[in-house]
């Protein structure tokens, strides 16, 4: 389950309807029902209770869909990259440990992070929205 509180239109995350989860897109939030608007491939919209809705782990793959580049460093460590915005793990996979930075913000985070999360923190420090790669930002 996803809190309410930690979306913001954009987000990618699960949703579990009738025991299948689906990757989706919040495109709406309703406070005073506490209900998210979701849209699950191309035009399948519904909306969702938090309950429904579950974290996506970060990991490579879903770097490289949000349009990241890799760059293995001779030290072991891993740097990913979208425009001036940098992930730095230090070493290849573990993505419990990582620091990140645009311009002099720099964040060290100590637990993993889930897609939206990361999403959140991005938009944070670039103020810009970070999409599936080919999307509008």
């Amino acid at each position: 389950m996803i809190q309410f509180h930690e979306l913001r239109n954009g987000d990618i995350v699960l949703v579990e309807f009738d025991g299948q989860r689906n990757e989706g897109e919040v495109i709406g939030l309703d406070g005073a029902e506490r209900k998210i608007n979701v849209r699950v491939g191309e035009q399948d919209e519904f909306w969702y209770d938090p309950k429904d809705l579950f974290p996506i782990p970060l990991d490579e793959g879903q770097l490289m869909k949000l349009g990241f580049d890799k760059m293995a460093l001779e030290n072991g460590q891993v740097k990913y990259m979208r425009g001036p915005f940098r992930i730095l793990l230090s070493k290849d996979g573990d993505f419990s440990h990582f620091e990140m930075w645009y311009r002099e913000d720099r964040r060290h985070m100590t637990q993993p992070l889930s897609v939206h999360q990361l999403q959140n923190h991005y938009h944070q420090m670039t103020k810009i929205d970070l999409s599936r790669a080919g999307q509008p930002h």
